[in-house]
């Protein structure tokens, strides 16, 4: 029996103990629902609620349990030849017959590992058949307990309250552990790497050449970060100079200047720009913003590459307005009123007024928006893949390639290396310091915003 049709007759049992605990919840009150401590929803959403955690609790166990089991009985199963042999052989070996179980396909395949196969696909079967009846006992008896637990002087309202405080709880757990596990297992490729290659050698190397370092029989000095980490920098730099004047320009034109309608209109206009996937972006900046920054630098005697670090600056910055003008809209409206008309009963015209009041009590928020923005920028990968090249220059100029750390993360762990080689590991090496990076940005961003929020709330 599939997922699907248990999910399906887990929810109609579920559904069922609702109504129970609903009309056992009239019932014991006698017609006089006062003398119940909670609604009747409660009491059926109290015996639905415990009744479904069961199941779920029980499906998870017993999915996690059937992986665990199955994989003991293929490998007690396996020829001695194999089992005796090196776990990743074996470990080979139990994917190829998970895989022609799953496809169906033996082509090529030893007899034993079609026999296995096919007796992973009985197990498979019956252990699904007794999870279905298991998970669903599990659920009635659950709902059994809770149903008669049903009684006026019950509390069903705090224990259904209670249960589902304890879900968002755990939800929130999950969040948070997940983003611990992201980062400890980068940490721990990343120290795998620094056991390979030197600490000195990585931060403060000044060539990224990792597939010439074994030919050239040494690691040392292959693997910089100064060109590539240099490269996301200014490529941020330059994006940054076009987002930040025409964002702040467009928020200030909008919050001061333009009336109620217009403002409804352009707003969620300009903020569309934030929607539009990035490979599109890409597209735009290899079409059109590469020739026309190649064609316009040939007429007053520039060489400017289609692909260099200018194009990628430009439509990275095209797409990070919205960040800036957007917040910058929010930070500059939340000004109080009253500094506007101090400052204009003092005899302030309304630039006065912008640049002397409106500006300086908004400037923490703007700071903020603009940091939020490069951070962005600095995560940004398909802009710069397709705009800027994948050449790792250390040069200051900007119309020629240059490449950034997210783009060198995806080329080494998309290449052919082994998985425990430095040149895939260093993409782990690059991720930390790249999440350090913007670590280090948000929380200085979030510090502004806070303080900002706090002179003015």
């Amino acid at each position: 029996m599939s997922l699907s049709v248990l999910v399906l007759l887990t929810a109609g049992l579920v559904f069922a103990a609702y109504l129970s605990g609903l009309m056992r919840a009239r019932v014991t009150s006698g017609g006089n629902l006062a003398a119940l401590h909670s609604r009747p929803s409660y009491y059926g959403t109290y015996v639905a609620l415990i009744s479904g955690l069961a199941a779920f609790v029980a499906l998870v166990a017993w999915l996690i349990g059937e992986n665990f089991v199955i994989h003991a009985a293929l490998v007690d199963a396996l020829p001695e030849a194999v089992r005796t042999g090196s776990p990743a052989q074996m470990d080979l070996i139990l994917g190829q017959i998970v895989n022609t179980a799953k496809t169906g396909n033996s082509f090529g395949a030893e007899p034993y590992v079609t026999d296995l196969a096919a007796r992973y696909n009985e197990m498979r079967a019956t252990s699904r058949l007794y999870m279905t009846g298991a998970v669903l006992a599990v659920a009635a008896i659950a709902a059994l307990i809770c149903y008669l637990q049903v009684k006026p002087e019950t509390r069903a309202r705090n224990r259904v309250e209670s249960v589902i405080k304890i879900i968002l709880i755990l939800c929130s757990s999950v969040a948070v552990l997940t983003t611990v596990g992201i980062v400890l297992s980068m940490l721990f490729e990343s120290i795998r790497f620094f056991t390979m290659v030197a600490p000195a050698d990585f931060f403060f190397g000044l060539t990224w050449d990792p597939r010439f370092s074994s030919a050239a029989g040494g690691e040392t000095g292959q693997f910089g970060l100064v060109p590539v980490l240099w490269g996301t920098l200014f490529i941020t730099l330059l994006a940054m100079l076009v987002a930040v004047p025409i964002g702040l320009m467009s928020a200030i034109y909008l919050a001061e200047y333009a009336g109620p309608r217009f403002r409804s209109t352009a707003k969620p206009i300009l903020e569309i720009l934030a929607g539009i996937p990035t490979v599109v972006y890409g597209f735009f900046a290899v079409v059109t913003v590469g020739p026309f920054l190649r064609d316009a630098g040939a007429t007053i005697g520039l060489d400017i590459d289609a692909r260099s670090a200018l194009t990628a600056g430009v439509v990275m910055g095209i797409m990070i307005i919205p960040f800036v003008s957007s917040l910058s809209d929010d930070v500059i409206n939340a000004v109080p009123q009253s500094l506007r008309d101090g400052s204009a009963a003092l005899g302030a015209t309304k630039s006065e007024t912008i640049r002397k009041v409106i500006m300086p009590a908004a400037l923490p928020g703007i700071v903020g928006s603009i940091i939020l923005a490069v951070s962005r920028a600095v995560g940004e990968t398909m802009i710069v893949v397709m705009a800027a090249g994948v050449a790792a220059n250390l040069t200051a100029n900007p119309f020629e390639a240059v490449t950034t750390v997210t783009v060198k993360i995806v080329s080494q762990l998309t290449g052919d290396h082994e998985f425990t080689s430095p040149q895939t590991l260093v993409a782990f090496a690059l991720g930390m310091t790249l999440f350090v990076i913007t670590l280090v940005l948000n929380i200085y961003a979030l510090h502004i915003v806070r303080k900002y929020r706090e002179q003015y709330d």
